[in-house]
């Protein structure tokens, strides 16, 4: 009944903005812009932030801001950099299809307090409340792509937005993908959705934001390879045909259009997210030739935070092999008994917070005090069990960038008072200098997290983990510096970690408490080189280093390299083509247990791959991008002929792909 409300109030105000002004969007035919806030200002020039097409009948000024941030951006038109609009990062791995479980090369742990049911091995896919874009646009816009992999992969994403008025903006978001995969029982699907609208009262008082998101990951689980030294001896060069440890046979497919899961993991979360404020301070007006735009400068906010989502949680496996199961996972099963694992938690959570602006002039500078309190309630194994946890949070925040753009100083913190995870907070503090312009900007921070396990470890949780019992609350201290230079192209950087109590996986099923103190020291370094008019060197490396012996096997190194052929060749064309090689040096990977969606630590086997070798193509005309990639050239296999079957391996047991090609179209257009 509450969320419904919240909808009608929406739309009593969308109907408002509708149909009770008279004031039209802006083109770059006006004399009005936008400053650094986002209020209108006269224009000195006649020239916009990005133009398409004829200037005076097609032209769009547009900027977006994420949720919970001020800093407002303009959209990226470069093309240099494949993963920029790929959903997984070059810094991340898959179990050899993408939308599999994935995992980051770096040290991640988990740096947010309070309730976590332990689940994120799908994450990187997902949306996200904190990576949503509020727009602002003159004009309606709209961006669609399509890449079309080897093997029937494919990956459609459609974005769009528009300002109904000046006050009113709202976006929609959809992205699906689908990977049949290289080996059985491998077939990956994403579905992700996210509808946004932003409201602001004409006399600037109140505003609203809305935020729908609907994420859902289904992925088969094959358990790795039976025996991966069959990869050598393949009789039709396809790793299709040898046997896998999880899946009946017979029961695989590769049809890309049924992403039907028989064996393996569907997890499911929706977030319904309404937040409001209304402000008092001091009006003003800017006068124009022909239109009068009334300002006002908020001094003091009330604002309310109202959150509600569910998350569903599920392995299962229609064809249970005992022998398998036994021989390899040691776990005991009876043959053709279908097994079933499932957590749903639904989360209420409102939020009251009052802010302070200083200054006038600058909402980027900011105090904020509030309250938070958390319902949750868990069920378990289709409602055969339930429970019920709360949580009364306090919080506060500090934020100044600026006017002039120099400092930007960012400092918050939270503490569980009562509730479940009473105990849990969380501290954090970055300042950014800006040190000249041909010097560029220092960041420098401190964050600190102390949290309670993840659910997952709690004996009521339904998923099979071994060895439970009253945990400890777990420590990660990190502090970080990143040193970047605009001007020339390059950034340093590094990240120290200092963690206590580190809960880890060591099996299919069994989990553990490091105790004692360790550190992760992580170094970074990215630059341009300009070879020459057409050609750049693009280097990014990353070193790892462990003090001690704890639970946790990094890289030592991680690099990635592009070497590209690029420049604007014609009056619209921009080209961007060559070699990208990554590599990693041998290291201990870490495992992967499906059934409970977590890698876990093993110290018996090294991998030690070839660097990953990709030739691509890149360019765009006005607005339209392309992208043709040919992957994973390291894996040519002269003993056997000209055959691409000698691939790298994301685990012990699970390669990954062959010669992988890919294409892309990106377009985006101005209604």
């Amino acid at each position: 009944m509450g969320l419904f409300l919240l909808l009608l109030g929406n739309s009593v105000l969308l109907a408002q903005s509708r149909f009770g002004q008279t004031g039209n969007l802006q083109t770059n035919t006006t004399p009005i812009t936008y400053d650094s806030q986002g209020r209108p200002m006269k224009k000195n020039t006649g020239n916009d932030s990005l133009q398409r097409r004829d200037r005076n009948a097609d032209s769009i000024t547009i900027f977006y801001k994420y949720f919970d941030s001020s800093r407002l951006r303009t959209l990226d038109s470069s093309i240099n950099d494949f993963t920029t609009r790929f959903p997984l990062p070059y810094y991340y791995h898959t179990l050899g299809n993408y939308s599999t479980a994935s995992q980051s090369y770096f040290f991640n742990p988990i740096m947010k307090p309070g309730f976590d049911a332990g689940f994120h091995q799908y994450d990187i896919y997902s949306y996200t409340v904190e990576g949503t874009k509020l727009f602002q646009t003159t004009r309606p816009y709209t961006e669609l792509s399509y890449v079309l992999g080897s093997k029937a992969e494919q990956l459609l994403s459609v974005t769009h937005t528009q300002n109904r008025n000046s006050n009113l903006n709202f976006s929609v978001e959809y992205r699906f993908n689908n990977a049949p995969g290289n080996l059985k029982n491998q077939n990956a699907s994403q579905n992700n959705f996210r509808f946004v609208t932003h409201y602001q009262t004409l006399n600037k008082k109140y505003e609203n934001f809305f935020v729908f998101i609907s994420n859902k990951s289904a992925s088969s689980e094959n358990g790795g390879l039976q025996d991966v030294a069959k990869l050598d001896s393949l009789a039709l060069n396809d790793p299709y045909e040898l046997e896998t440890r999880l899946g009946k046979a017979g029961t695989a497919g590769r049809n890309p259009f049924n992403t039907a899961v028989n064996t393996g993991n569907i997890y499911k979360n929706t977030t319904f997210l309404y937040r409001h404020h209304f402000d008092l301070g001091s009006r003003d007006s800017l006068v124009t030739d022909s239109v009068t735009y009334q300002l006002f400068y908020p001094r003091f906010r009330i604002e309310h935070t109202f959150r509600y989502t569910t998350s569903n949680y599920n392995f299962f496996d229609k064809f249970v092999d005992s022998a398998r199961y036994q021989k390899y996972f040691n776990y005991t099963t009876r043959d053709n008994e279908p097994i079933s694992f499932k957590d749903a938690w639904s989360d209420l959570y409102n939020e009251f917070s009052l802010i302070s602006f200083p200054d006038k002039n600058n909402l980027s500078q900011f105090l904020k005090a509030g309250i938070a309190l958390q319902n949750l309630k868990g069920t378990f194994d289709d409602s055969v069990a339930t429970m019920s946890l709360y949580n009364l949070s306090v919080l506060g925040e500090y934020r100044n960038r600026t006017r002039n753009q120099v400092w930007d100083i960012e400092a918050t913190g939270q503490l569980y008072v009562n509730g479940f995870h009473s105990g849990d907070y969380a501290a954090y503090i970055s300042m950014k200098r800006m040190l000249g312009k041909k010097l560029g900007y220092l960041n420098i921070g401190f964050q600190n997290v102390n949290r309670a396990p993840s659910f997952i470890l709690n004996p009521i949780s339904r998923f099979p983990v071994a060895n439970r019992s009253a945990y400890g609350k777990e420590n990660v201290i990190r502090f970080f510096a990143l040193y970047e230079n605009p001007r020339n192209g390059w950034k340093l950087g590094g990240e120290y970690f200092a963690v206590n109590n580190y809960m880890y996986f060591d099996s299919f099923f069994s989990a553990k408490q490091y105790a004692t103190l360790f550190n992760v020291l992580h170094l970074t370094a990215e630059k341009k080189f300009r070879l020459s008019k057409y050609w750049n060197w693009y280097t990014e490396i990353h070193l790892q280093q462990t003090t001690g012996q704890p639970p946790v096997n990094l890289p030592f190194i991680l690099t990635r390299n592009r070497l590209a052929f690029e420049g604007n060749f014609a009056t619209n064309l921009f080209l961007s083509t060559g070699l990208e090689v990554r590599y990693t040096t041998a290291y201990k990977a870490d495992d992967y247990s499906p059934f409970i969606g977590q890698y876990f630590v093993q110290n018996t086997n090294t991998i030690s791959n070839r660097p990953d070798i990709t030739a691509f193509m890149h360019f765009r005309i006005k607005s339209f991008k392309g992208f043709l990639r040919v992957e994973n050239l390291n894996t040519l296999n002269v003993k056997n002929g000209f055959s691409f079957n000698k691939p790298n391996f994301m685990t012990t047991h699970n390669p990954g792909t062959g010669l992988w090609t890919r294409f892309g179209l990106w377009w985006n257009f101005v209604n």
